[in-house]
This record gives structure tokens, C-alpha cells and sequence, in this order.
């Protein structure tokens, strides 16, 4: 005797940051569960037009680039959906009210997607719920699963050291990634969804994001000095793009060298480049981790592997502090409350464009507005030069953040943000960094300066 289903015989599949198929814990549930009332799946992505409005602060707040970025990776996507059998079907609105629609016109079925503990991304969530939408989430984009955690997510410790040093004492491991499936359920029968914000098409300039001529479309105006350079096949958003990137990442040996070059400005080679495709999730924590781990194995273990498992580290605990403080984290004072920061416009406008007059920070900004990406440490220059030296609003640096880079991340720079300008969980009160004595150590010869001195060149 079957299963009794509690909803009509199909689920529609929400995908959201995680556009892949490799280690998709939230799609193999959805497909449990269309299976188990023998039924179809509708894999769906809204293109979010509040994406499209403008910022508080006067600019866009995703760049055409990032948009770009993005429809590379849902093309990927696509087509390995289509080889199995299903379909991507794009919206372009509010989510909530796209997903409404073609639940109601599908019958009501259950949506599954992945769950994002970020206020924006909940309240989505809340307001599908509160029309009536069974919204079934899953947690996958972090590297540990949250119930290995010795306490819960919602207790973590503010302190990353502390938080380290209890997930390593008690021996967490991360979980082995999912496969990708070999079949997927049917589609549902589209030809009555009337929804003309809706397609089925690849076609992703109808749905409001930047046209994708085929899997080496550029995202930017391939700049040959960028240490991302996502023009290049390589560099491709796509899924598949990815995994060969890791791939070839520890073929080279370069997990060998992570710790002692992961300070480089120029280059592709001084850091795992892992983070744009993280970002949307074309790559999954897991798989990068069990790659390394599977380096480990072959190559042995070492400082630098290690490191990648801290950085890793360090990405899942701005997740548990979103879990632990929710909105909290968007206020002008941060969680520690207090007045809203000072904000000088016209010096803010400056940094954007890299003219505040000091060259190590002005390389960073023009790097940045010219490929969507800079390394970590001029991310935490940057960062700290319009905090502390030009006593900007640090919201307005990560909106600015937020618009610009290919690899934004809602967690990591919001709890970057909040970290150097010691309104986050930092105990020593926000990080200053001397550009001077930086721009020395990072720079001495002056090669970075140089190579960011004329943004058109």
C-alpha cells in the first residue's frame, strides 16, 4: 500500500544560492518526495527583481557583471537538467508572488528549497508560508552539518577561536557530498501556467538577467590584469566549470601552497578562487573540502591544507551567527546596538571610485570596479580605509561590496563588515589596518600600485 501524500503528486523544487547538482541534499529531498505520491518535479529559479532597485546609497545594487555571473551558472544548470530528462523553468519578480502563482496554477503542491538564514531570504519563506504555500527548507550551504555541532547553531560562541577550538576537540567532520542524480522525476504538464513573467526557455535576457551566448560567455570586460578572470572558459560560473577548476586546483599541487601565498594581490595561483563559484553555489563547501581531503590522502597533509579547512572554518561561523542573531546583524549599530556609524558622502563617492588619494587603497578600489573581484587582504584594506580612516558608514561599504562582486556572499560579508568596524562579535572592538605599513608588506616594490594606476589601461 503507497504512502498517503498530504499534497497534490508533485513538488516543485525552489533553487536558490545553490545552483548545482553535485551534493544537493535539498533537491534529493524533493525528489523523495515526489517520488513517494509517484509524481513530477518542477525545478524553478526566480530572478528577484528588488535585485534590480537601487540602493539606499545611490547605485545598483547587483552589477550587470554579477548578473552575469550568475545566468552563466543557471545555463550550466539547465542543460545538465535537461539531460535528465527535466527543465529550468524562470521567473523574473518577487518571488513570493511568482512562487504563489505557480503553486496555484499547479494545484498546490509542496515547495522545497534550501534554507538561508538571512532576514531577506526568510522573509520570503514567511510570507510564501502565510499565503497558504507549503514551504518544506533545507540547511545545506554550510560545511558541517548543524546537528554535529557540539551545541546548537543558535548558541555558538561569538569568539571564532572558541568556536574553532570546540569543533575541532569534539572531531566534527564534514559530511561525505551527495552524487548527482542519475533521474530525476518527470515535469508536470506546463502548457497551462500562464504566467508571462514565467519560461522555460534559456533564454535569460527574457527573465531580466544579462544574455549567455553559450558556456565561455564573458562576464565582464576581461581584464587581463584580473586575478579572477572570469572571461576565460576556465573561469566559467557553470557547475561543471567548477569541479574541473578544483580538479586541476589540487592536480597542480597548489593546496600545498595555500598558507604561504593565500596573502598574494595579483594572480590567480596565490588563493583557491573557490569563492565565486561558492557564492552561488555552483560549488558546494563539501565537495571543495572532500577534494582536499582526497588530496590529503594522496599528497599527505600540511599547514597550508589545514588552512583550507580553517577558511572553510570560517565561512560556516558567519552562518551560525546569522542563525544565532538574525536581523540583529542589519541594524546600524550591529549586535551591539548604539547610534547609527557617520557617513561622509562625498568621501564615500571617492573610495568608490578610487580616488581617495592614498595609492594602495585606490589599487584596490580600481581593481575591484574593473572585474568584480579583489584578494582578501585588500578586501580587509579596503574595508578598513573607509571605516576607520575616512569614517564612512560600514553599510555603505557593504552594499558597495554587495553591488560589485562576483563572489558576494550575504554572510560572510555582512559578518566581514560587522568585524572590522567592532560592531559584530570581535572582542577587541573592529580591526584598523595601516595602509602604509600594509602597502609595505604587501606591495614593496610597488608592483600592485603600479599595475592598478590607470583603471583603463
Amino acid at each position: 500500500m503507497s504512502e498517503t501524500c498530504s499534497h497534490p503528486p508533485g513538488v516543485l523544487f525552489w533553487f536558490r544560492h545553490d545552483l548545482r547538482l553535485h551534493d544537493q541534499v535539498a533537491l534529493h529531498e524533493a525528489v523523495r518526495r515526489a517520488r513517494r505520491c509517484g509524481g513530477w518535479l518542477l525545478p524553478v529559479f526566480v530572478h528577484d527583481a528588488t535585485q534590480d532597485r537601487p540602493t539606499t546609497w545611490g547605485f545598483p545594487r547587483t552589477h550587470p557583471r554579477r548578473l552575469a555571473w550568475r545566468a552563466q551558472a543557471l545555463h550550466d544548470l539547465e542543460g545538465q537538467l535537461l539531460a535528465l530528462g527535466s527543465t529550468l523553468w524562470q521567473c523574473h519578480g518577487d518571488p513570493a508572488q511568482r512562487l504563489r502563482e505557480l503553486v496555484t496554477q499547479l494545484g498546490h503542491p509542496e515547495v522545497v528549497c534550501e534554507d538561508i538564514a538571512a532576514p531577506e531570504e526568510q522573509a520570503v519563506v514567511r510570507t510564501l508560508r502565510e499565503a497558504g504555500v507549503s514551504v518544506f527548507t533545507v540547511w545545506q550551504s554550510s560545511l558541517l552539518e548543524p546537528g554535529s555541532l557540539p551545541f546548537a547553531p543558535e548558541a555558538v560562541p561569538d569568539t571564532f577561536t572558541v568556536y574553532r577550538q570546540l569543533i575541532e576537540k569534539a572531531s566534527v567532520r564534514a559530511p561525505t557530498p551527495l552524487p548527482v542524480p542519475t533521474h530525476l522525476p518527470p515535469s508536470p504538464p506546463v502548457d497551462g501556467i500562464r504566467s508571462g513573467a514565467c519560461t522555460m526557455q534559456s533564454d535569460t535576457a527574457s527573465v531580466g538577467a544579462p544574455p549567455v551566448s553559450g558556456p565561455g560567455a564573458a562576464t565582464g570586460n576581461g581584464d587581463p590584469r584580473s586575478a579572477f578572470p572570469s572571461h576565460e572558459p576556465e573561469f566559467h560560473g557553470g557547475e561543471r566549470a567548477a569541479l574541473a577548476y578544483l580538479r586541476r586546483y589540487c592536480e597542480r599541487g597548489l593546496p600545498h601552497r595555500y598558507k604561504a601565498t593565500r596573502n598574494g594581490l595579483m594572480g590567480v595561483d596565490y588563493s583557491s578562487k573557490w569563492s565565486p563559484w561558492l557564492s552561488t553555489g555552483a560549488l558546494s563547501a563539501r565537495q571543495a573540502w572532500a577534494a582536499i581531503q582526497s588530496f590529503e590522502h594522496e599528497r599527505g597533509a600540511s599547514d597550508s591544507t589545514y588552512w583550507l579547512w580553517f577558511e572553510l572554518l570560517w565561512r560556516d561561523h558567519f552562518r551560525w551567527l546569522h542563525w544565532k542573531y538574525g536581523t540583529a546583524l542589519y541594524r546600524p549599530g550591529g549586535i551591539k546596538g548604539g547610534a547609527s556609524p557617520s557617513h561622509d558622502a562625498q568621501a564615500f563617492e571617492r573610495w568608490c571610485r578610487g580616488q581617495t588619494g592614498h595609492a594602495f587603497i585606490d589599487a584596490g578600489m580600481r581593481e575591484l570596479a574593473s572585474t568584480g573581484y579583489l584578494s582578501n587582504r585588500m578586501r580587509q584594506n579596503v574595508a578598513s580605509y573607509l571605516i576607520h580612516e575616512l569614517q564612512g558608514d560600514w553599510r555603505a561599504g557593504a552594499a558597495w561590496f554587495e553591488s560589485q562582486l562576483l563572489d558576494h556572499d550575504v554572510y560572510s560579508n555582512q559578518g566581514n563588515w560587522l568585524y572590522l568596524s567592532g560592531r559584530g562579535t570581535d572582542p577587541r572592538g573592529g580591526r584598523r589596518f595601516n595602509p602604509d605599513k600594509q602597502a609595505g608588506d604587501y606591495d614593496a616594490d610597488g608592483a600592485y600600485r603600479r599595475c592598478w594606476a590607470d583603471v583603463a589601461r
